[in-house]
């Protein structure tokens, strides 16, 4: 998220009023609405940003403005921003990508490929201006913006100012005519301009042999022109002052900005100088560095702004300002040369403003800049543990590289608060080193250290072995992350309630990839809990979705219910700063809607993951878009609706993001097993094959769904051909999967396999081996209601259940089961969708054959002019039927369209 306090970034500074026409940038600035790309280029103090900023006003175009800064360098604050004002230009075409983004486990330009396709499609054009662009290129954002700029939708424009041109491929777009150039000599005032500032704008009625001469000398830079004419205000003899200025003058801004200076009273003056080292102003800043009474900072920068002293807004209420980047450049350097001394204290003022005012990468930044590396690291070392409670480890990341080593040395707390920052980045390289530094750092005398946080510093022994124990996990030794963990919650001080749970975490994570769930379940419930205590709730909702899945793999249907419920009221009791609803509600609604999937109450599931999407992007954690799609395709399957089911794993796939869980559930198996149900059984067999599974393979649990996947496809084979060996290894694989999860307590697994074994042994003839086997799947289920598992079994579960029933004292359960399963029409399930309302008939407009075609494509990765072709229709009328589509599924981007679609049904053949 980006920052309230720089949310000014994202607006673009006000036009001046009485700006001087000049039709001809006018037609320049025009064609920026035609081609990709605008490069306005030139030095400092040309008029770059004024020129868009006026051009900009009159257009009736959403316009997405970032002005950048130095910090922006970095990758991760210059996509934010980027994608910030992408998304409040065109609400929902970036709050997908922000998502993506944020998870940093996915490159950036998979992250802007769905932001292009998503602009692709928009319904009107759209403007990027990416102001002083020269403070942020480097290598960190290049490579984004060069896939950004090969592959720019036709409704977005991109406008570049910058001081120097950017490392892009402008010489490909300057050939293919797709880019306009906007350089210092268009820039320049003109004799007629250069009249029109001087003597209209600012009412010097200078002789034309005096303005002839300013024009002269300034070479129509705009700056020069700017001081000059502050200079000339009030002068007895302009034109002494025009003759003294153009005759033998050679640093022309130097001298000018001398001349407004020293025109200045002193306390104005003063005031520059002292806040010139500021990239913005605010009037309780400026009074905290100026040492003002409360209301002169607000005075002051009323002063400045009526005199036009290079004063820029940067709000609508006038709240923050900055000053024009060249004048600040001069102030600054007035400040080295007349007073060296104070810029240190001046910085130091405005880290503790900043500190005050909870904006704690400025007040670093200026600690910094201070030359107070000891303050700026008391600053980070306080910051550590409320940053990582938000987390935003990439801040505490910057840290790292920002944060002198020497400084840092005898500081185990902070050493140890930027370890978890590089760990929680996924850059692991280096921390083992880290870590033995400071275990040496440990071994030396209290006095010898500096200890800001005290409860950090205690904790440090514990925490290197969780790290340790973290980074055993990443190498794939989990033994050893188990015995590091174990280590780590054993030497945690009595008050240290991070510890033990992240510990418990990492030492469930690794029970969890070797199959010993029940240990598993025991450290997360455990991290869980502390996670709480210390008000880690972003964790405590992405602990809950891994206790619930063990929970669901334990055989504990009603227990994965509760942990589930219980998260999303803690979800909904912790609502994130500013209002809204906390990041991961959706997730939980999503995974109870597995639970009602179970228990085959398919009205209930959709339920859920219908107000899951209605929530937002914002409201779901990075792997949400993924799970979602699986949890729907799951009641399609349901509902035997096999395309629109294959449809959602396919985008599921597309969308996937992973996390540290181990793939228990890889899409592909269950892409298979969907292939198999449905009857497409080559393509299933094919899968089994690419995968290399065979019935002999050496179990583990990693594989165990995939094995179990393979077990389904044998089955079915058997059905469809009568093939006897793939019934005799479904059986021998199926008897050596049971042995595995009950050896484990896997009671959830436990039941699947013993109605596939029921399923084998009764079309082997084996018919009281099935019996035996079903009692024991029965068992299992019917205390909690699992009925997916019997019911998805193939097509002659009714009939076994049948005979069960009749060998049984009357069960309202197993009968239930039977009565789904008959062979009619549809299970409930379907019988309600078929008693319903097609999904054309529930929209009061429904979507013509022609947006439904497009519609389907916007389900693909294909971007615009894509889909046009495939449709062989124009892109102006892809866009014109996605309008329409958007206006009647009442959805403003592609992905919202596509989840509603998916809602509705409307992605599957029958929707016709």
């Amino acid at each position: 998220m980006v920052d309230a306090l720089v949310e000014t970034k994202l607006l673009w500074p006000r036009p001046r009023p009485n700006a001087v026409s000049r039709p001809r940038l006018d037609t320049l600035m025009s064609r920026a609405l035609v081609v990709p790309v605008t490069v306005v280029s030139a030095p400092a103090g040309f008029g770059k940003t004024t020129l868009l900023a006026a051009s900009l006003t009159s257009i009736d175009l959403p316009v997405a403005w970032v002005s950048l800064d130095t910090r922006d360098h970095r990758s991760a604050s210059f996509w934010s921003y980027v994608l910030a004002a992408l998304d409040r230009a065109v609400p929902g075409s970036a709050a997908a990508a922000l998502t993506l983004f944020g998870s940093r486990q996915v490159p950036v330009e998979e992250v802007l490929a769905g932001v292009v396709n998503e602009l692709s499609v928009h319904d009107g054009e759209l403007v990027l201006v990416l102001d002083d662009y020269h403070l942020a290129d480097g290598p960190e954002v290049a490579e984004g913006m060069t896939f950004l700029v090969d592959h720019l939708p036709p409704q977005l424009h991109l406008v570049i100012s910058t001081r120097a041109d950017p490392g892009l491929p402008l010489s490909r777009l300057r050939v293919r005519g797709e880019l306009v150039e906007i350089r210092a000599a268009d820039l320049r005032f003109d004799a007629a301009e250069v009249t029109a500032y001087l003597n209209e704008v600012n009412a010097l009625d200078l002789p034309t042999e005096a303005v002839a001469a300013l024009e002269t000398r300034t070479e129509g830079w705009v700056a020069a022109l700017q001081l000059a004419a502050l200079s000339l205000r009030d002068r007895a003899d302009p034109e002494g002052f025009v003759d003294r200025f153009a005759g033998d003058d050679r640093f022309v801004v130097d001298y000018l900005v001398d001349e407004v200076l020293d025109r200045q009273p002193a306390e104005v003056r003063r005031f520059m100088l002292d806040t010139s080292i500021l990239e913005r102003l605010t009037a309780s800043l400026c009074e905290a560095l100026a040492c003002g009474a409360p209301g002169d900072g607000r005075s002051m920068l009323d002063v400045l702004e009526r005199q036009n002293l290079f004063l820029v807004a940067l709000d609508d209420r006038r709240h923050w300002y900055r000053y024009h980047h060249l004048f600040g450049d001069v102030l600054r350097a007035h400040l080295l040369q007349e007073r060296p001394g104070d810029i240190a204290e001046l910085h130091g003022r405005a880290s503790r403003w900043h500190a005050a005012n909870g904006d704690i990468e400025e007040a670093v930044r200026h600690a910094l800049l201070a030359g107070d590396a000891a303050a700026a690291a008391d600053l980070v070392e306080q910051a550590i543990p409320d940053l990582r409670r938000m987390r935003r480890e990439a801040v505490i990341r910057q840290w790292v590289d920002d944060l002198p080593d020497a400084v840092v040395a005898n500081r185990p707390a902070l050493a140890m608060g930027l370890i978890g920052g590089l760990m929680a980045s996924n850059d692991f390289e280096g921390v083992e080193d880290r870590l033995r530094d400071v275990e040496a750092t440990l071994t030396r005398s209290e006095s010898e250290l500096v200890v800001i946080d005290g409860a950090e510093f205690a904790r440090a022994p514990a925490a290197i072995e969780m790290y340790r124990a973290a980074l055993a996990l990443v190498d794939g030794d989990t033994g050893t992350a188990i015995a590091q963990a174990a280590r780590a919650i054993d030497a945690a001080p009595a008050d240290d309630d991070l510890t033990p749970p992240s510990a418990a975490a990492i030492s469930g994570l690794a029970s969890w990839t070797t199959g010993d769930v029940v240990s598993a379940h025991a450290s997360y419930v455990t991290a869980a809990a502390g996670l709480a205590r210390v008000g880690h709730v972003a964790d405590v909702l992405g602990c809950s979705l891994t206790i619930a899945d063990m929970e669901l793999t334990l055989g504990s249907l009603g227990d994965a219910e509760a942990t589930l419920r219980s998260a999303l009221a803690l979800a909904e009791h912790n609502p994130p700063d500013g209002g809204g609803v906390l990041r991961g509600t959706a997730d939980m609604l999503v995974a109870l809607s597995r639970i009602a999937w179970h228990r085959d109450d398919i009205v209930t599931a959709t339920d859920l993951l219908r107000r899951a999407d209605d929530l937002g992007e914002g409201a779901g954690l990075p792997q949400n878009p993924y799970r979602w799609r699986v949890a729907m395709a799951r009641v399609r399957a349901a509902e035997r609706d096999w395309d629109g089911a294959l449809g959602l794993v396919d985008d599921a796939v597309r969308v996937y993001v992973g996390d540290f869980s181990p793939p228990v559930h890889p899409l592909h198996a269950t892409r298979a097993r969907l292939l198999a149900a449905s009857g497409h059984l080559d393509a299933a067999v094919t899968w089994a094959r690419e995968r290399g599974l065979s019935a002999s393979d050496e179990l583990g649990y990693l594989r165990e769904y995939e094995h179990l996947t393979l077990a389904r496809i044998l089955l079915a084979q058997h059905r469809a051909t009568g093939d006897e060996a793939a019934l005799r290894d479904a059986s021998a694989l199926l008897n050596r999967l049971l042995d595995a999860a009950e050896a484990a307590s896997r009671a959830g697994t436990v039941l699947e396999i013993e109605v596939l074994r029921a399923v084998a042994l009764q079309a082997s003839g084996h018919v009281e081996d099935a019996m035996k086997a079903l009692d024991g799947a029965v068992e299992l289920a019917e205390p909690q209601h699992w009925r997916r598992y019997l019911l998805d079994s193939g097509p002659g579960v009714a009939q076994l259940l049948q005979q069960f029933a009749d060998r049984r004292p009357p069960s309202p359960f197993v009968r239930d089961i039977i009565a789904r399963c008959a062979n009619e029409p549809a299970t409930a399930a379907l019988a309600a969708r078929a008693s319903a309302p097609t999904a054309r008939e529930k929209l009061l407009d429904p979507l013509s054959d022609r947006e439904l075609d497009v519609l389907r494509l916007l389900a693909s990765d294909l971007d615009g002019p894509a889909i046009a072709r495939e449709l062989v229709v124009s892109l102006n009328t892809v866009r014109t039927h996605t309008k329409h589509i958007y206006t009647k599924l009442e959805v403003n981007s592609r992905r919202a369209a596509v989840s509603r679609a998916h809602q509705l049904g409307l992605l599957s053949r029958s929707a016709r």
